[in-house]
């Protein structure tokens, strides 16, 4: 396929950046650093949707990839997660490229590529989403993180303001999409986990009205909405360290989930080898911890993870994760 195909092709298939911008999409303004911050993760996101738009093969859309500064390259893997998710879920085309990515550079950023093909199903015919069991059983709960924040960030009257949840939402299939009585399937539960990243993005990285959105929910939605926000402060970043102190103290028992988030964020950053600054601080606040022992704590919590069972193994994990920093009584350092 030729050149300019390909260049026909990133253009049809990428969205603008202005979609990306709080003024259109209405979000919260804190500062003019702070929208600069998160404007610039939703253009490097689409950065990286367009190398994989473009690219003729997965490999190809690396190197572009890895030139994005390492503050927002993490959301240039996750929009190439998406990228590729979507050209395998068009159809007469190839329906590999995201796992040859993944067999490649992007395992690196395996988390953010897995949120992106959250992004992806938002936008593909269910027919055409990609099948559960062809991914990591553990990690494959982040595709509906991703999905959730792809609707809550696009959809915010419906998801935020209507705050709706669909009993019925079909993926991953099996018993955790189901909504049991008085209950909540797993499934909304990972929605929510990635409603409430987007959380942080709407309110402009503004913790006090950040939290004051989330405890508008019902009480059995918080624990998932605010770590969600754990997150995205701590991988995302747009708030100081006093800013991220105060928010700790509004999140009052929620904190064992928030530092659990943290910790999973800073993995993120570990694994792909993208610790920053903003990364050090927001593990100190939320952990009392380094990244990199932040990252240690959640591999020690995956040894010997039981099997899916009333609990998918991925939530095991999280509560061990968030055990952990509970036993320790969250002390930052």
């Amino acid at each position: 396929m030729g050149t300019a195909w390909r260049a026909l092709r990133r253009r049809i298939l990428t969205p603008s950046t202005s979609e990306t911008l709080l003024d259109v999409r209405g979000f919260h303004k804190k500062s003019p650093e702070a929208q600069k911050n998160l404007e610039t993760v939703g253009a490097s996101f689409l950065e990286g949707y367009a190398h994989a738009a473009e690219a003729a093969d997965p490999e190809d859309a690396v190197t572009p990839l890895n030139e994005i500064e390492p503050y927002y390259r993490g959301f240039a893997y996750e929009g190439a997660g998406m990228g590729f998710a979507v050209r395998d879920g068009l159809p007469l085309g190839p329906t590999d490229l995201t796992a040859r990515f993944l067999a490649g550079e992007g395992d690196k950023h395996v988390y953010m590529v897995y949120v992106g093909i959250g992004w992806a199903m938002a936008r593909i015919p269910k027919f055409r989403w990609p099948k559960a069991d062809t991914m990591d059983p553990l990690l494959r709960w982040l595709v509906l993180d991703g999905y959730g924040f792809h609707q809550a960030y696009f959809k915010t009257k419906r998801y935020i303001d209507e705050q709706f949840v669909d009993p019925r939402f079909s993926w991953p299939g099996g018993e955790y999409s189901k909504t049991p009585a008085g209950g909540t399937s797993y499934a909304n539960r990972a929605l929510d986990q990635g409603i409430g990243r987007a959380m942080w993005f709407i309110g402009g990285s503004d913790g006090a009205l950040v939290a004051k959105m989330i405890n508008k929910f019902p009480e059995h939605r918080r624990e998932d909405l605010f770590a969600g926000t754990g997150l995205a402060a701590t991988y995302a970043g747009g708030a100081d360290e006093s800013e991220l102190r105060a928010y700790l103290d509004l999140v009052g028992e929620y904190q064992p989930v928030v530092r659990q988030a943290s910790a999973f964020a800073s993995e993120a950053r570990v694994r792909a080898g993208l610790v920053i600054p903003h990364t050090e601080i927001a593990s100190r606040v939320f952990c009392g911890l380094s990244p990199q022992d932040a990252a240690q704590v959640t591999h020690d919590a995956r040894r010997g993870l039981p099997a899916d069972g009333e609990l998918p193994a991925y939530e095991v994990w999280r509560q061990r994760v968030a055990g952990q920093f509970a036993s320790l009584g969250g002390v930052s350092r």
